[in-house]
């Protein structure tokens, strides 16, 4: 039993005391993929929105697609900003 307890302590994740300057393949991939699920949920959310005849619907179509389009621009300025400071 003593023996379990040590073992899930040391496999516990520990916070980072300072981000890594390099990123990984798989983090580019990730960010990649962020940054096409928030492109594509804003345009099928603008999409749907213009062929929408209920006015309720259609404002909150904009809405979830003007939130997509704030979040893929916030984070295309931070790999921005990353980039010039490197």
């Amino acid at each position: 039993m003593q023996q379990q307890n040590e073992m899930s302590s040391v496999n516990q994740a520990q916070p980072m005391p300072q981000v890594p300057n390099i990123v990984s393949t798989k983090d580019q991939l990730y960010i990649s993929d962020m940054l096409s699920w928030n492109l594509n949920a804003c345009k099928k959310a603008h999409f749907f929105a213009q062929n929408c005849q209920t006015p309720e619907i259609q404002a909150a179509l904009e809405e979830a697609g003007q939130m997509h389009q704030r979040h893929y621009n916030k984070i295309l300025n931070h790999l921005n900003s990353q980039q010039q400071t490197n």
